[in-house]
């Protein structure tokens, strides 16, 4: 059933938000339909995930870049002024040619900045195909969620807690950190 597919794919989304996903897809239910079939099949969000001990597996999905802006990778990092001020920094990874179009630093960020940052990096870099990226808040907002739909962008989100499924955004922000912001 497809909301079960996208339940897994989009694993924070409620049934609001698989209701719209659907509906781009062309399927026409209505919200109480969805809202039915979402809680039978039991994709309920849960508070708290109870913690499982399985042996960690590589996701086989994944294909590696063979080409530029076929799939870039994205991550948050963290850090604090001198002054006591807290700074993000957006950081964005071509995957293939490991190249960062954009290291972009503010004192807060919403998912409409994350999508302002995008478009200019668009304008002189193009759009990727894919972007990888983390559950976190910015990232699934409605507003980045829209943007990927308007340009043809699948937005590959990480299963949560396993930070090695976005692996060239760790390792990059690793660099970062060392070279600029620990320095």
């Amino acid at each position: 059933m497809r909301i079960k597919e996208l339940a897994a794919t989009r694993v924070r989304y409620g049934y609001r938000r698989i209701h719209v996903l659907l509906r781009r897809e062309g399927w026409e239910i209505n919200h109480k339909r969805t809202h039915r079939l979402y809680r039978e099949l039991g994709l309920q969000l849960r508070n708290k995930t109870p913690k499982r001990k399985v042996k960690a597996k590589l996701r086989d999905d994944r294909t590696p870049a063979t080409a530029p802006n076929e799939c870039w990778s994205m991550d948050f990092l963290s850090d604090q002024l001198f002054d006591g001020r807290k700074i993000r920094v957006l950081s964005i990874v071509d995957n293939f040619t490991r190249m960062s179009p954009a290291l972009d630093v503010r004192t807060s960020y919403r998912g409409s900045d994350v999508v302002e940052t995008l478009d200019r990096i668009a304008a002189v870099h193009g759009r990727p195909k894919r972007i990888r990226l983390d559950n976190g808040p910015e990232f699934i907002s409605k507003d980045l969620d829209l943007w990927a739909y308007q340009h043809d962008v699948v937005l590959d989100f990480s299963r949560p807690g396993k930070p090695t499924d976005n692996a060239f955004a760790e390792a990059f922000n690793g660099r970062v950190r060392a070279e600029c912001l620990n320095a």
